[in-house]
């Protein structure tokens, strides 16, 4: 799980779980991160322990994810990275047996929510239709 240095952004990736699906969304500065160096990661403190998120892309055949001792690694293949850094495609989806992956830009709210920074997130498609988050 050793890797190039990564940056730090306020919010990081974003990080959803629930039941046997893996959500991780990421804003503008992260995806070109990941087309850069192939990796980007975040962190979440519990106490005196530190759940690390990473996902890069590298020379495998099909996007493949991994739980050891603190890390959760998503691993893409290069192209398929590429790609979705380098187009309008908003995500990535894969399964690993019964586990769901899903990989997004992640996107303006359409409404503002308190506490929430979201300057370095793609343009929300609906932005300009009225409708809201």
């Amino acid at each position: 799980m050793d890797g190039p240095a990564t940056t730090d952004y306020r919010d990081g990736v974003k990080l959803r779980i629930r039941g046997d699906s893996l959500r991780l969304r990421l804003t503008r500065g992260e995806v070109q991160q990941l087309r850069t160096t192939g990796r980007v990661s975040a962190s979440t403190q519990f106490g005196a322990r530190t759940l690390e998120y990473v996902l890069c892309s590298a020379d495998v055949d099909a996007a493949q994810a991994r739980f050891e001792g603190d890390c959760i690694e998503v691993t893409l293949p290069r192209s398929l990275a590429n790609t979705w850094a380098d187009t309008e495609q908003v995500g990535i989806e894969a399964e690993q047996g019964v586990l769901r992956l899903l990989i997004e830009k992640d996107f303006q709210c359409l409404a503002p929510r308190a506490g929430e920074e979201d300057s370095d997130t793609f343009p929300h498609p609906d932005a300009d239709s009225g409708a809201s988050c």
